[in-house]
């Protein structure tokens, strides 16, 4: 049954709490001073130039290894690709200082033969570090790099890719068991056999970078991965790619970081913030995802804004503003942790938010899947203000933390659902601070005694 009305009003005599709660304007516009933009030298090479052909057919793999060698001849510089279809057979891998720019009616199109994106690199799949196959646009230890333009980045993720996600789940647990047991990295290795799909775009180890402008479309995997980076501006992209596991863009053990008016269309997460899963996570404690804000961005895909599961070193100071939705979300913003990570996420604050028809508004949870045990996660600071949402086929707000660790420090101001299957599910927190909620029809003035 929908309910019809609810309001919650809940006070706490912790004055300090509530003032901490406001959203911290100054913090955030400190952030995006320290982030510093690439700087490229004024060498340019039209791959054009070089003989690359834009017919759709034609493998041009050599042609983009060779731009990329001249750049780094010249100590950097900017990879112009003009109007045309490049096919490419295999990854393009960055040096530093390297802008590669897309003009408009340009489309650079990955081949989908898993024996293009060898020999492996080091990346990591879903929190464990380790060997596989390249992802289709790879930059490890670098420093200012860009991708912008006009032009599509079309990564081949419907097909074969796309098989490998029913034959993923011996690798994926021979992962998870190497992370669990500490195998030394060397001995990682996957690749041909495994089934585990490489990023279509990863920044490993590398500071000032900027994407700008592009369209992303179907990805093998993940689709933008923010790796161990910092110094990150994500601005004005698009996107379409609706294979499995298409998260847009996924920070892990990232810095200081600016996601700004993206349009989002992804067969998952629009931005999942991770840091790391289990043992190894907990193992790198000194490299949280910190600094990282989202703002301005339209969402649409499965959901909006997620933090975890992988987040095991920890996540804190993220901050989400004017934000809406461009299509259905089955969650809007979602904090999920089990007992297996450990870690802990803090100092979250969201605010100006306009969500449609969703399946649930609000979720935190340190039960996701109901996995785990031994390392329950820390949850706490986490403020949500000015948040709308026309109907929630299941729950308007669900907290969730454990008898023994409790989920801690939550506000919700100026929140309207106005239509829930379930209004609030609120269940082991402790200080959670309700101004002006209201899920369901708002109250009007009180009806007076009925005469008869």
């Amino acid at each position: 049954m929908n309910t019809k009305f609810f309001l919650f009003l809940w006070m706490i005599s912790c004055t300090a709490f509530a003032q901490n709660s406001e959203f911290p304007v100054s913090k955030v516009d400190s952030i995006v001073k320290r982030i510093q933009l690439p700087v490229f030298p004024s060498y340019q090479i039209n791959i054009s130039k070089l003989g690359a052909k834009g017919d759709s057919v034609s493998n041009n793999k050599a042609i983009f290894d060779k731009a990329m060698a001249l750049c780094k001849k010249n100590n950097g510089g900017t990879i112009i690709v003009p109007k045309g279809i490049y096919k490419i057979n295999g990854p393009i891998h960055f040096v530093s200082n390297v802008k590669l720019k897309l003009e408009k009616g340009a489309r650079i199109k990955f081949s989908d033969n898993p024996k293009d994106y060898l020999p492996m690199v080091l990346t990591s799949w879903e929190g464990t570090m380790l060997y596989n196959y390249s992802p289709l646009i790879y930059a490890y230890d670098c420093t200012n790099i860009a991708i912008t333009g006009e032009g599509t980045i079309d990564g081949a993720g419907g097909n074969i890719w796309k098989s490998f996600k029913a034959k993923e789940t011996e690798g994926k647990n021979r992962s998870r068991d190497m992370n669990h047991n500490n195998v030394p990295l060397k001995d990682r290795k996957f690749g041909e056999g495994y089934f585990l799909r490489p990023q279509m775009i990863q920044f490993f180890n590398c500071k000032n970078i900027v994407v700008e402008g592009v369209r992303i479309e179907n990805s093998p995997f993940w689709c933008l991965h923010l790796l161990k980076s910092q110094s990150i501006t994500i601005k004005g992209i698009s996107y379409k790619s609706l294979n499995h596991n298409n998260d847009g863009i996924d920070p892990e053990y990232a810095k200081d970081v600016l996601i700004e008016n993206v349009n989002f269309d992804n067969g998952d997460d629009n931005v999942a913030i991770k840091a790391g899963r289990d043992h190894e996570g907990r193992a790198n404690t000194a490299t949280p995802s910190e600094n990282i804000i989202i703002r301005n961005c339209n969402f649409k895909g499965l959901h909006g804004v997620v933090i975890g599961s992988e987040m095991s070193a920890g996540v804190q100071n993220v901050f989400v503003e004017n934000c809406k939705t461009n299509g259905y979300l089955k969650r809007g913003i979602y904090l999920k942790t089990n007992a297996d990570r450990g870690g802990y996420i803090k100092n979250v604050f969201v605010r100006n938010i306009k969500l449609d028809e969703v399946e649930d508004c609000l979720y935190i949870t340190a039960n996701y899947h109901g996995e785990g045990n031994g390392y329950q996660s820390d949850i706490s600071n986490i403020h949500f203000a000015s948040i709308s949402c026309n109907k929630a086929s299941e729950s308007g707000i669900v907290i969730q933390g454990f008898p023994d660790k409790k989920i801690k420090n939550i506000t919700l101001k100026n929140i309207e659902i106005k239509e829930a299957k379930n209004a609030l599910s609120n269940e082991n927190a402790d200080n959670v601070l309700m101004t002006d909620v209201f899920i369901g029809k708002r109250a009007g003035v009180p009806t007076a005694v009925s005469k008869n």
